[in-house]
């Protein structure tokens, strides 16, 4: 009887349609949570902004952009903080810059989601019944993206849609979604080591030098040449200044709050990216779905966890790439205890549903929020360091459906 019931419910939330009603319904509430809500004081301004500021930072940056004023200057009466990402994204946030807000923060909103929500979807070497746990185990941790106004969803997005194309053999379209990532948040670039999995790379590397000149001069159309350079100078120097006091949710926040370190985000972040960049020595295993798979979930964590500026709704990235590490392997005891940890601590702790004085005196002091995704990341690491991929049968359903694509001939 109950197995019977389990069963029922299982392929109710199964139906692709309730994941994707889901998936709309709870963006469609936040979009109007944040648009109802009041005006807030923020930090020490006497002036009031409204509770999706990020989205009105990038709906002003395109008003901005038109009006030839300094894209990386504080415009304090119109918005609270700085304008971080490329002209580039100045522009294309044109797209909803003439909107009235609940409409275009609706649509910012909904692209955030979508774009995350087929990318799943359409993950090659994924069984349907991974895909749909997948988007399941991520859908808190979006709403806390969205929450937010964030750029989170598209960026994790575009990775996942990036990874598809290439598994295509497309990577035309693969270079265009990575350096659009990056031209929204410059920490896109390393998803360029997904890349070295695949042959044709002289081929990748002109779509990419195109693609980039493409994308840099693209605001050419609304502004002249000398401008736009000094734009991008601006970027650059915000950029730079940036790099300040702050080590956020990530491993230096870790180091720091955990062992009293305070060693230098540099040589941090070399050492990550040393890290990152070990599994690739083992070209032998390029052909294994699973070990591309896995370095792909492995970049979406480390996008996160060695980023200085990590905030919570960030983290939408690093849970996908967990959700990915799980979902597409056999359950172990170990790996249970570490998504359900990095589950109740980073996609729960931020919400209602979380005891407050516990996030209050454990989960902020200590950034469990980013703990158990280190965790994860690096038992990833040592799985793609050690394990021989091509010996390991794909079985992404953890009990479900066996894999619905098989190798493209990619390397054949």
């Amino acid at each position: 009887m109950l197995n019977s019931r389990y069963k029922t419910i299982s392929q109710f939330f199964g139906k692709e349609s309730v994941l994707l009603s889901a998936y709309l319904l709870i963006t469609l509430l936040a979009s109007i949570q944040q648009y109802l809500l009041p005006d807030q004081q923020i930090g020490p301004s006497v002036q009031r902004y409204s509770n999706y500021n990020n989205y009105i930072i990038f709906k002003n940056s395109f008003i901005h952009l038109l009006t030839h004023k300094n894209l990386y200057s504080l415009h304090l009466t119109e918005q609270w903080d700085l304008f971080k990402y490329s002209p580039t994204f100045a522009l294309f946030m044109g797209l909803f810059a003439f909107l009235p807000d609940w409409l275009g923060l609706t649509g910012w909103n909904l692209l955030n989601t979508l774009v995350l929500f087929f990318g799943i979807k359409h993950l090659p070497f994924v069984s349907e019944d991974s895909r749909v746990k997948i988007r399941w185990f991520i859908l808190v941790e979006l709403l806390t993206s969205i929450q937010n106004a964030q750029s989170n969803g598209l960026i994790a997005g575009l990775f996942v849609w990036s990874f598809i194309w290439l598994e295509r053999e497309k990577s035309l379209w693969a270079s265009l979604l990575m350096l659009f990532s990056t031209f929204i948040k410059i920490f896109g670039v390393v998803g360029f080591v997904l890349f070295l999995l695949y042959p044709r790379k002289p081929t990748a590397i002109l779509y990419t030098i195109g693609w980039t000149a493409v994308l840099a001069i693209l605001p050419l159309a609304v502004v002249p040449y000398q401008e736009l350079l000094n734009q991008y100078i601006n970027w650059w120097v915000m950029l730079q200044n940036d790099h300040s006091s702050s080590i956020g949710l990530s491993v230096m926040g870790w180091l720091n709050t955990w062992f009293s370190l305070d060693p230098s985000k540099l040589l941090v972040v070399v050492i990550g990216g040393i890290l990152l960049m070990l599994p690739l020595l083992r070209t032998d295993q390029y052909k294994s779905n699973q070990y591309r798979l896995f370095l792909l979930a492995s970049v979406l964590i480390w996008v996160v966890i060695f980023n200085h500026k990590a905030e919570s709704p960030t983290f939408i990235l690093a849970i996908t790439g967990v959700g990915i590490w799980y979902f597409c392997q056999p359950v172990t005891v170990t790996n249970r205890v570490l998504v359900i940890l990095a589950f109740v601590f980073t996609s729960l702790s931020p919400t209602d549903v979380f005891p407050t004085a516990l996030r209050d005196l454990l989960v902020l002091p200590y950034v469990l929020k980013a703990v158990f995704c280190i965790a994860i990341w690096a038992k990833l690491t040592v799985e793609l360091l050690i394990n021989d991929w091509q010996s390991i049968d794909i079985d992404c359903s953890v009990g479900g459906s066996p894999p619905t694509l098989r190798p493209t001939g990619y390397y054949e």
